[in-house]
């Protein structure tokens, strides 16, 4: 019999090759795991046994994904997107589960276990849809928040199914007992905790982080999460219950995002572990001989939870372009409906000749997602006539709003970087127009009265509508290297002669981009580089006049003098994380908010490092507003920060 050692020594360097091959394969590691589980367990190699001890250690990858879960889980948030995820996503796993109840009675299963089942199959990934779409920049888009949205309120949905399904499994006599006794556990575990905890967790928090130790915050970080899963075991619950309440409790903190990161690397390490147990539970000889019955469920995962969503998307009042991606990118089975699928097996519910076909299905469309979201353009193309009419409506959008404009600046990208230069056209009267695809950002930044539309600026007919005949200038304001090459190609072809300036990361791209047509490419490693080296040389007494001279010589040779550089161990994580960037925020004031009636200098958000940059009230934008601005309810107010600073300062002004 293997040891705790030999088995975590096995799984940690099962764990390590199959990291270091999905990276080099640019694969989702998950899939990885899943195979390699597969491969080593008790129904191939055999070199790790399915036993109680190895799933209760892979159990702890489990309360770390739903402590991630829990940090999800922001009640502004919620209200936010309250119809799309309790409205369609509710209706999504509502409809999944009453389609798995039929198939239950067809195949001769109890209610309970058909109700497991549903479960499992409802579920889509959260893991591959986030990442491919973030890959594919369209977390923002239609399709993009209705995916986001319903995986939120699957992720949601297994916390009562991690509840009911043990309680499923046990005698039909007692059934209705056990399921009022877990029932009425949870309730109270979740009204102490949320009712009083809150309060001392925040107060919890602030005493820690006051300490100013990372190791103190990291442990301390351990304690709260395991802590609160050992309460929920122990109360006759499950360790992923007490995860998701830890992670719920610090999300309404302003240190969620710290804890986000602090987090990461124990929740990928047994995040790992868990799906390589989860892999050792298929056994291919067995779903060899049900291969029929595995194509069959997966035919109807993948085209019955396809056809589905497309259903509640149309009925939902969608477009039919919408309704396709939506259903595109949720199709495929999801890491919960494994961890479900295992916990009905292991309850009972559901006898092997059912789970292994199952489980069989779920990996399988796992691997076959990427594939059909990166293919999603030319799917929606084939099957839905109006794509083209609806592109026509968002170019003609665009062109009402630069109707009249000439002389203007055409800036490609309202991110951080395109804001930043619109400020300092704006400080110099120089009209432009702004395109942007995500809506989010561009109805945050309409409703604060910044002048930029939605639009692909990659697309040909988008740069016509916003006037690059006419336009003076031009600005590529992302790093995108394919769409840069896009938009320069489109920009040549419509004005030859119009002035393009590129924004780029580093040098690799630079000769590509200015030989495509760029006028000027901006490199930020090398301009900042530029800039360290200007005040260095004016500290060692080089005048003026010389750094100047040499800083120039280095831009007209195209940063020939800085490329190339020896790469050390440390540069993996040179770049400054994303979450510790000031960034803008709009905030709408409700009547019911905190900040209605009461003045910047009362709000004292300055103590929490976030500035007021601007308020719109009844459609006019004021900028820099004083502290004795007061603010009333109905304002948009415009604020700049950090992303840790800016939740502080959410809950302020909001709860109070």
């Amino acid at each position: 019999m293997q040891t705790t050692l030999e088995l975590v020594l096995i799984l940690l360097a099962a764990a390590v090759i199959v990291a270091a091959v999905a990276r080099a394969f640019k694969l989702p590691t998950m899939l990885g795991y899943l195979l390699t589980g597969i491969a080593i367990g008790p129904y191939a190699l055999g070199w790790l046994p399915d036993t109680p001890q190895t799933r209760y250690l892979a159990e702890f990858g489990l309360v770390f994904l739903m402590f991630s879960v829990g940090l999800e889980f922001s009640l502004p948030r919620m209200l936010a997107m309250r119809g799309i995820v309790f409205g369609f996503g509710g209706a999504q796993v509502t409809l999944a589960m009453l389609a798995a109840l039929a198939l239950a009675f067809l195949l001769d299963l109890s209610l309970p276990a058909g109700a497991a089942l549903g479960g499992a199959l409802a579920m889509s990934s959260t893991a591959i849809v986030s990442k491919l779409l973030s890959e594919r920049v369209e977390l923002q888009s239609p399709h993009g928040r209705l995916a986001m949205g319903t995986l939120l309120f699957q992720d949601l949905a297994v916390v009562p199914l991690l509840i009911l399904i043990p309680a499923f499994a046990m005698p039909a006599d007692s059934l209705a007992k056990e399921l009022f006794s877990a029932l009425l556990k949870a309730a109270a575990v979740l009204f102490v905790l949320l009712f009083f905890g809150q309060k001392i967790m925040r107060a919890w928090f602030h005493r820690i982080a006051e300490t100013k130790s990372p190791e103190l915050f990291t442990l301390n970080l351990l304690l709260i999460t395991l802590g609160l899963s050992y309460l929920t075991e122990h109360a006759g619950l499950s360790l992923a219950l007490g995860a998701f309440l830890a992670g719920m409790l610090v999300s309404e903190t302003e240190y969620r995002y710290q804890v986000e990161d602090d987090i990461k690397p124990f929740r990928d390490v047994l995040l790992g572990l868990f799906f390589v147990t989860i892999g050792m539970r298929l056994d291919v000889a067995v779903v060899w001989n049900h291969i029929l019955l595995v194509l069959l469920l997966l035919c109807i995962v993948i085209i019955g939870k396809g056809l589905s969503i497309w259903l509640l998307t149309r009925l939902f009042g969608h477009g039919q372009n919408t309704a396709v991606r939506t259903a595109l990118s949720l199709s495929q089975g999801g890491e919960f409906g494994l961890v479900l699928l295992a916990l009905a097996a292991d309850s009972g519910l559901l006898e092997p000749q059912i789970t292994q076909p199952v489980l069989a299905a779920l990996v399988i469309s796992m691997l076959l997602a990427p594939i059909i979201i990166h293919r999603m353009e030319w799917i929606t193309q084939k099957f839905v006539a109006s794509e083209w009419t609806n592109r026509a409506k968002e170019v003609h959008d665009i062109a009402l709003t630069t109707f009249g404009k000439s002389g203007h600046v055409v800036l490609c990208g309202y991110g951080r970087s395109g804001q930043s230069l619109a400020r300092f056209l704006e400080a110099e009267n120089i009209p432009f127009v702004a395109l942007d695809s995500d809506p989010t950002r561009v109805r945050a930044a309409a409703a604060a009265g910044e002048s930029v539309v939605f639009g692909d600026p990659s697309k040909r007919e988008v740069l016509i509508a916003a006037g690059i005949s006419r336009a003076r200038a031009m600005a590529i304001t992302f790093s995108d290297l394919n769409a840069s090459m896009s938009i320069l190609r489109h920009a040549r072809d419509l004005k030859p002669e119009l002035p393009i300036v590129v924004r780029t990361v580093d040098d690799t791209h630079i000769d590509k981009l200015k030989d495509a047509g760029a006028t000027e490419v901006v490199s930020e490693v090398m301009e900042g580089s530029l800039m360290l080296a200007s005040h260095a040389l004016m500290l060692l007494g080089v005048p003026l006049s010389q750094v100047l001279k040499r800083i120039r010589a280095v831009r007209e040779s195209r940063y020939a003098l800085m490329r190339g550089f020896f790469r050390g161990a440390t540069d993996i994580n040179e770049d400054l994380s994303d979450e510790a960037q000031p960034r803008l925020f709009s905030l709408l004031i409700t009547p019911q908010a905190a900040a209605a009636g009461k003045s910047l200098e009362e709000l004292a958000l300055d103590q929490l490092l976030v500035e007021v940059a601007a308020i719109r009230r009844h459609g006019i934008r004021g900028i820099n507003p004083g502290p004795e601005t007061r603010i009333d309810a109905g304002d948009v107010i415009v604020l700049r920060g950090t992303a840790e600073n800016l939740a502080a300062a959410e809950i302020r002004l909001l709860q109070g």
